[in-house]
């Protein structure tokens, strides 16, 4: 990456050098900028943190130093400029910067699919030991092995000894108890432990963990055991000398509302005129095809528990919902959520629109009527909110989506508690950020197809 961000600088200059190099009567010489650039343009991401090894291929940092850093390189450049008079060097910065960002950040996004793809191949990954009770250590070795991407492969597990026979039994490779995880973490040659929550792993044995860890440089990963809260709403305060983790509330209403409203119906607006002639094509293609309405409606329930009526392009024979019964009586292993592989009420066209979500795309016009958003937790039927658990009603505290942490998640692959688990955590950290990079990913979502049926 340091050699791609090397080329990149060179890059971004010489296109700032052709932009305005016209426009000065001295133009500042080539070649001086050109290694400044080659230097510069590293550095200021590297000072921004852009190259930690365990930010790379994970979440948001890269960008963030990315941009951090083309904010530092205009400072340095207007400082100098103002300093020497050397105009014609910050015309150049102010058309070099940007292409450089955009440049650097799609080198990192096709460099991070790339490392994904070794990674769910089982190479550049960091073997893990998993500690904690049974129950949680399965489960993470399951999120594990599913989101190979994540850069983690289990090597083994230690337990609680009492419990050490039961993880045997649900075929986890128990090596030790939990006193025995820091010698066998280094044993096994493991870059990362992960410790789960637990009467067991908490408070003093954490602590010492963390110190028999010093120096071993093995990366200690520990489950908040909070409801999944981002970063954000995390806040270190010294209360009486103890470090004490404050949780911010989350914001549901305010200006965080207003600004995820006018964000709707700006992409809502122009994308409904970019692709008006796809829906009259799918609208031509339903009705020639069996004859039947073009749309399908169906109550849902959205925001603080309303509900509207929520709009499809038909992709299922017309007398589905009266199927729908004998279907849940021969599939009881479904579930709250009824989904089937191969559900035979799907239409030969349906199948087709549901595999690109193209069904999806009326529901535009309940983005526009606002009785729903381009991002949040999937609307669900009043039949799924009366079989909720408590802890389920908090979906309904943000207006329903188009698209989800769901959908760029497996879709129909997830489980109803998956479901659940990535829907309230959307809701506990509702961001406009994050609505972006989830309309962002949406796209290769669709187009990967995972999940679509």
């Amino acid at each position: 990456m340091i050699l791609v961000d090397t080329v990149v600088g060179v890059a971004s200059l010489l296109i700032g050098h052709a932009v305005t190099g016209a426009h000065y009567e001295q133009r500042p010489e080539l070649l001086p900028l050109a290694l400044a650039a080659a230097v510069a343009w590293p550095m200021a991401i590297a000072l921004n943190r852009g190259y930690l090894r365990h930010n790379i291929g994970v979440g948001s940092d890269e960008m963030q130093a990315t941009a951090r850093a083309g904010i530092a390189v205009v400072v340095l450049a207007a400082v100098v400029a103002e300093l020497r008079s050397a105009h014609g060097v910050l015309g150049m910065v102010l058309v070099a910067v940007p292409v450089g960002i955009v440049l650097t950040v799609i080198a990192r996004f096709a460099a991070r699919k790339v490392l994904h793809r070794r990674q769910r191949a089982g190479r550049n990954v960091k073997a893990a030991l998993l500690i904690g009770h049974t129950g949680s250590v399965h489960s993470l070795s399951e999120v594990l092995q599913r989101e190979a991407h994540a850069g983690l492969r289990m090597v083994g597990v230690c337990v609680p000894a009492e419990e050490v026979p039961l993880a045997r039994d649900l075929g986890l490779p128990v090596f030790g108890d939990l006193d025995q995880a820091a010698r066998l973490a280094r044993d096994l040659d493991c870059e990362a432990v992960a410790v789960t929550t637990g009467e067991q792993t908490s408070r003093d044995y954490l602590r010492r963990l963390a110190w028999s860890l010093e120096g071993a440089r093995i990366e200690l990963l520990v489950h908040p055991g909070l409801v999944e809260v981002a970063g954000p709403r995390m806040h270190i305060r010294p209360h009486v000398g103890l470090p004490l983790l404050k949780i911010e509330q989350p914001h549901f209403t305010g200006w965080r509302r207003l600004v995820k409203r006018g964000a709707d119906l700006i992409m809502t607006g122009a994308g409904l005129v970019i692709i008006s002639p796809l829906m009259i094509a799918i609208a031509l293609a339903i009705k020639l095809s069996d004859r039947g309405p073009v749309f399908f409606r169906q109550t849902r329930v959205g925001l603080d528990g309303s509900t509207f009526t929520m709009w499809k392009f038909r992709s299922m024979h017309v007398d589905a919902e009266e199927r729908l019964a004998a279907l849940r009586a021969n599939h009881p292993e479904v579930g709250l959520m009824f989904k089937l592989h191969d559900d035979p009420r799907i239409t030969r066209v349906g199948r087709f629109l549901r595999r690109y979500s193209l069904d999806e795309l009326p529901q535009l016009f309940n983005v526009l009527t606002g009785s729903m958003s381009l991002v949040g937790p999937r609307p669900p039927l009043q039949s799924e909110v009366d079989a909720y658990e408590h802890h389920a009603h908090r979906r309904l505290l943000v207006t329903p989506g188009l698209t989800g942490l769901w959908q760029v998640s497996g879709r129909s692959l997830l489980s109803w508690e998956e479901t659940v688990r990535l829907d309230l955590r959307y809701v506990e950290n509702w961001t406009l950020t994050l609505d972006l990079l989830i309309l962002w990913k949406t796209f290769f979502a669709v187009v990967a197809k995972r999940g679509a049926f």
